[in-house]
């Protein structure tokens, strides 16, 4: 599947750390595309890796994290409004 990951960490005291790990655990599976956005594709197995990893950093009563889900990239429409800075592009 390909998703597109884009969390919003609160910037209290714990807040950078959590930034921190969050950013570091979602490069790990993904291609970084903006500060907090995400983007690749992924097997069922690593999306559950990725969401059990994510799950021991988040605070659910602080953080917010959205996954969109796609079948496949060919499925999703990019756009760019401004800057094109297309990370996850294969041609040169």
């Amino acid at each position: 599947m390909y998703v597109i990951l884009v969390y919003d960490i609160l910037a209290d005291e714990k807040g950078p750390r959590i930034s921190r790990n969050t950013f570091k655990i979602c490069k790990k599976y993904l291609t970084h595309i903006q500060k907090s956005v995400f983007e690749g594709e992924l097997t069922e197995l690593n999306y559950l890796k990725l969401r059990t990893d994510l799950s021991k950093h988040i605070r659910k009563d602080k953080d917010s994290l959205l996954i969109f889900k796609s079948r496949s990239e060919k499925w999703l429409e990019k756009e760019f409004w401004g800057l094109m800075d297309d990370k996850t592009s294969n041609f040169f």
